[in-house]
């Protein structure tokens, strides 16, 4: 039997990371939703195309395709993995991620996704949303100070210049934009163990996650 696990959270709270490390040790397939969205913000700048405008992104989103394969997120075909994780696409992710023509897309991909096999599913709506059925529902989170300074962190290392307040800055515009869009709002489900990564190292993190798993099916 296939077993999903949904991984929702706020911007920079990890999930990423540690959803990509549980699903190595699980075996399972890891499916990043944040970086579906991300692929089809870049898409929409590199055309010239607004990403706050919903008829600019709907008129492109018939030439989107997406793929994750080994690890790495293809955009019509190429590469894009590096170029997705930068401030200014992070903030166009957010932007088309509120419209119902973007998410009804990349859901229906992300579910046939999850039909095929076991997989770790992280975003902002998979427990609520995307895999309301699924066996296991976490809500990673903790304050956007600490999300700020690891995700600077981040990207220092991948030799994208930023500062502490231009991260802070994008991550808090997130948060407002992820919680209050009408369509699947960016919310704790009924159902999900809340995990606060702030005082735990990465390796807990996983540790944490993969005991919540193994809690609630008997693994």
């Amino acid at each position: 039997m296939n077993i999903a696990i949904a991984v929702d959270g706020p911007a920079g709270a990890g999930k990423s990371t540690i959803s990509k490390a549980a699903a190595e040790r699980l075996g399972f397939l890891y499916i990043d939703t944040g970086a579906m969205y991300r692929a089809a913000a870049l898409y929409v700048v590199e055309h010239g195309k607004d990403a706050a405008n919903e008829d600019d992104v709907k008129l492109l989103l018939p030439e989107i395709d997406i793929d994750l394969r080994d690890g790495k997120v293809y955009l019509c075909g190429d590469d894009v993995t590096g170029k997705i994780r930068t401030p200014e696409i992070s903030v166009a992710s957010s932007n088309i991620a509120v419209f119902p023509c973007v998410r009804n897309k990349l859901c229906a991909l992300q579910r046939e996704m999850a039909k095929r096999q076991s997989v770790i599913m992280d975003g902002r709506d998979v427990g609520t949303y995307v895999l309301p059925d699924a066996e296991v529902k976490v809500f990673l989170t903790t304050s956007a100070e600490v999300r700020a300074q690891r995700r600077l962190k981040e990207l220092q290392e991948k030799g994208i210049e930023s500062s502490y307040d231009e991260v802070l800055s994008d991550i808090q515009y997130r948060d407002k934009n992820d919680s209050t869009r009408k369509m699947a709002p960016l919310k704790k489900a009924d159902d999900a163990v809340e995990l606060d990564t702030g005082n735990l190292t990465i390796d807990e993190s996983i540790e944490a996650l993969i005991s919540i798993y193994k809690e609630k099916t008997n693994a």
